[in-house]
């Protein structure tokens, strides 16, 4: 038995619902122990940055503390102690206390993000981040199995032995939206690009903007859809201000957002070129291939080397490569090869698939 443990939320975040589901499917019985702290990621890190914010960070965190010791308490009564907890993402306080409450079970920790790093890609700087990448090092020293999305980020362990590698992958949801999804085109239809995020550096949505602008210029048959607010929002609607064939929405809703992705023809990945944009594979690349979309990103060694022959992929912080890439998708039969490819693709991130290196190591450990 596993128990699935921690304050995540499933909902805003899937990465662990990947997790559970893949190890279902792998024959494992998964218990989830979960009280959602409720706060997004933004707001996570926000609150780590903004030391006086901490005390509604530590008051919400307590009280589902105080649920998840009772409801380990039952579980070993009911059913003994689990052979492993999975301490959800955004864990690095909760893998404490899976470590106290299950001495004798190895603990595993999903940690898909460093809050130093993190931090320090969304501008902060000095004691701060000094203070987050320690709270990774305690986080990653309380598990047995840290488990990350990229070897990049496994390198950056303390212990880098104890990292599995396991990609994001998308949950069921994205795979039934593809399915749903009516996408004939006809002759001179325009080509149908989304966008979804927090806009922040990592994402180089002002790339996306310059390209776009640039593009629509061109005459390039093109109809955007920009999803999600943040950092670097103004800058990219600024540039794109009046264009018809762009729509914005500040907030798409997590059961609603497979199912618009799913209707476009291309989904955007990230552009930068920032040291956390080359470590990376974002959530929104294997989203979009589960939705059925020919996926754009960034051509970056963990990209090219987890899906590359599935992705389109650009040179970072390239505005005219992606500019000329959209240029050449709008062709339907340049589409049609892409769309191919990317659907032989899709297959790996489904969550049987991503979760194997986790099985493997489970299994030898």
């Amino acid at each position: 038995m596993i128990a699935a443990f921690g304050t995540y939320d499933a909902r805003k975040h899937p990465r662990v619902a990947v997790l559970v589901a893949g190890l279902r499917e792998h024959g494992y019985e998964v218990v989830e122990l979960n009280r959602p702290l409720g706060f997004s990621t933004a707001e996570r890190v926000r609150m780590l940055q903004q030391p006086w914010r901490l005390p509604l960070l530590v008051l919400r965190l307590l009280a589902c503390w105080a649920g998840l010791v009772g409801d380990a308490a039952r579980l070993r009564r009911r059913s003994g102690r689990p052979e492993a907890v999975l301490v959800g993402y955004m864990g690095h306080f909760d893998v404490v206390l899976a470590r106290l409450l299950f001495p004798r079970s190895r603990v595993v920790l999903d940690h898909l993000i460093f809050a130093g790093d993190t931090a320090s890609d969304r501008g902060a700087t000095g004691l701060r981040v000094r203070l987050l990448t320690l709270l990774d090092r305690v986080a990653t020293a309380c598990a047995d199995v840290v488990v990350t999305d990229t070897e990049e980020h496994r390198a950056m362990l303390a212990a880098p032995g104890k990292g599995v590698v396991v990609r994001v992958g998308a949950s069921d949801e994205w795979f039934a939206a593809a399915d749903a999804a009516q996408r004939a085109r006809r002759d001179g239809d325009p080509l149908r690009v989304v966008f979804f995020g927090l806009y922040t550096p990592l994402q180089g949505a002002p790339v996306i903007g310059e390209a776009a602008a640039r593009a629509l210029a061109a005459g390039v048959p093109l109809e955007l859809t920009m999803v999600g607010s943040g950092q670097d929002h103004a800058a990219v609607r600024a540039r794109l201000d009046g264009a018809a064939a762009v729509t914005w929405h500040d907030w798409v809703g997590p059961e609603e957002l497979p199912a618009l992705v799913a209707s476009h023809d291309v989904c955007l990945g990230i552009f930068s070129d920032t040291p956390k944009g080359r470590r990376v594979v974002p959530n929104k690349v294997y989203q979009g291939l589960a939705a059925g979309c020919v996926v754009v990103t960034s051509d970056t060694a963990p990209q090219r080397r987890t899906l590359g022959e599935a992705l389109e992929l650009v040179p970072p912080a390239d505005a005219d490569a992606l500019a000329a890439r959209l240029g050449d998708l709008a062709r339907p039969e340049r589409l049609a090869e892409a769309r191919a490819r990317a659907l032989a693709g899709r297959a790996a991130v489904r969550p049987h698939a991503v979760v194997e290196p986790l099985v493997a190591a489970m299994t030898a450990r």
